[in-house]
């Protein structure tokens, strides 16, 4: 595994090392004191490529990412996952606004709570299907103009609600599901909340176990919760303002 001590590098500098790191053929690396370094891991391509860090990345975490796995032992900042086409990000901490920013494919693993506009403009893309799993609390506007993919929320040990308002406003497509109940005021105008069947329930079944595995949680009482799912009823809700 190569380390890098990222503790005062340049954003630019940090980046460089780590694409010098995997062209010499190194799988693995470990970056280590990092403090809101942006942009770390974009555009990175590669499968077998795995990225630990140590700190708190800035905005934008694995922007443009193809492949790679980005595991941070901390918090992230806003941005994460903007537009990621494949690959995974585990997050062992709490991320900020607009995580999953028009992501197209590939993984997004939260431990804690997210921000606001949560999965925005996020979209299925040649034959590729993105999906977030959030353990704690999301902000307001999750799945904003979300056209595909999949968001799970759970709502592990949080108090009081477990999404803020305008859920799913502007939703066109993809689906969310959210461990407890959400309050009809809280959704956007586009969507309306179900109850979940066996097929709903063997789609979530796979990420939820996955969750437990990478954060150390026992899934059995998790997987008992009360799951809803949210989905769009139509999938052009702005079509009428529209001239032609």
């Amino acid at each position: 595994m190569m380390r890098i001590n990222a503790k005062g590098m340049h954003y630019r500098d940090l980046n460089e090392e780590i694409r010098r790191s995997l062209a010499s053929g190194c799988r693995e690396i470990l970056v280590e004191g990092v403090c809101g370094q942006r942009y770390i891991g974009a555009g990175l391509k590669g499968e077998d490529a795995r990225i630990k860090v140590n700190g708190i990345p800035g905005n934008d975490l694995g922007v443009f990412m193809d492949g790679p796995e980005i595991t941070v032992n901390d918090n992230v900042q806003d941005g994460a996952g903007n537009t990621l086409n494949s690959g995974r990000m585990v997050v062992h901490g709490n991320t900020g606004d607009i995580l999953g920013h028009s992501m197209r494919g590939g993984e997004i693993f939260v431990k804690g709570s997210v921000g606001y506009r949560v999965g925005i403009h996020m979209k299925e893309y040649g034959g590729s299907y993105p999906v977030i799993v959030i353990g704690g609390r999301a902000g307001n506007f999750l799945g904003e103009y979300m056209a595909g993919g999949m968001i799970i929320l759970l709502g592990i040990n949080i108090d009081g609600g477990i999404a803020g308002d305008f859920l799913g406003t502007g939703m066109h497509g993809g689906v969310i599901y959210v461990r407890g109940r959400i309050n009809d005021y809280q959704l956007g105008r586009e969507v309306k909340t179900f109850g979940i069947d066996d097929n709903d329930f063997e789609k979530i079944a796979g990420y939820i176990k996955r969750f437990c595995g990478y954060f150390g949680i026992c899934c059995g009482e998790l997987m008992k919760g009360e799951f809803h799912k949210i989905v769009p009823m139509t999938h052009r809700p702005y079509g009428r303002l529209y001239s032609y």
